[in-house]
């Protein structure tokens, strides 16, 4: 049970971490690669499912501190395309977890002005899943806060050919030119087109891997990279990788 002396002592922590952020230096649009689950759970000798719903925990204190801090967008890797070869019992309880979250949050996304928006080929998760997820979203769409965005059937390299074949196809129709290509003309036909640019993306657990995540939007962001196991990631690690984040010098291949 908590105390309420280490209830005072953890705010004291969160309280110092807010005065040294600068709110100017905000990075516009923070991924997350949400890592550790199966290892959390393991430690505790308890079922891999326990270690994602206890990441549920984990993923309201970050849309919370993000909201607070006045963050553009926050990108969650939430089930990536390859996560269909794991065991079929846990990817229904994944699933299941996910309508659970859309139920429960999606008025409180609502009341605090957060907009849920999504990445992935959607369009092959269960039909129960898309009916949850674009109901929240069209409850959400007019909200000017936030962009949370859960990337759900994500990978990098998916997007990316997903890109080229809209090129490809509006070139055939006569609606596009090659020599018009660019990289900010590309960008325009990724899943983010409409987002910020990536700024800063943090890894839990410790993993010095993308695993197919934001491939081509990476490319300038900040990389940070926590041991911290994903259930135990809460308000002060986020503001902590913020605070690493404004102290980078991000000279985009210029000198400084």
């Amino acid at each position: 049970m908590t105390s309420k002396n280490q209830l005072n002592s953890e705010e004291q922590v969160l309280h110092q971490l807010l005065e040294q952020i600068d709110r100017t230096k905000l990075p516009r649009h923070v991924a997350v690669i949400m890592d550790g689950n199966g290892r959390w759970a393991k430690q505790l000798g308890k079922p891999r499912i326990e270690g994602h719903r206890a990441g549920v925990h984990s993923v309201r204190s970050i849309v919370e501190a993000a909201a607070e801090l006045g963050i553009d967008a926050l990108t969650l890797y939430a089930f990536s395309s390859e996560n269909w070869q794991r065991p079929t019992i846990e990817i229904k309880a994944l699933m299941k977890l996910l309508v659970e979250y859309l139920k429960r949050e999606v008025r409180g996304l609502d009341e605090h002005n957060i907009r849920l928006y999504t990445i992935g080929r959607t369009n092959e998760l269960p039909k129960d899943v898309q009916t949850h997820l674009n109901a929240a979203i069209q409850s959400t769409r007019e909200n000017t806060g936030l962009v949370l965005n859960l990337a759900l059937n994500y990978g990098g390299r998916h997007e990316i050919l997903d890109a080229v074949t809209k090129i490809v196809y509006d070139i055939d129709q006569k609606d596009f030119s090659i020599d018009r290509l660019t990289p900010d003309v590309f960008s325009a036909y990724l899943y983010t087109a409409d987002l910020p640019e990536l700024d800063l993306m943090i890894r839990t657990s410790g993993e010095m891997r993308l695993s197919n995540f934001l491939l081509w939007q990476v490319a300038y962001a900040e990389l940070y990279v926590t041991p911290v196991l994903w259930p135990d990631f809460r308000k002060p690690h986020f503001y902590q990788a913020i605070l690493d984040f404004q102290h980078r010098s991000r000279r985009f291949g210029k000198i400084a």
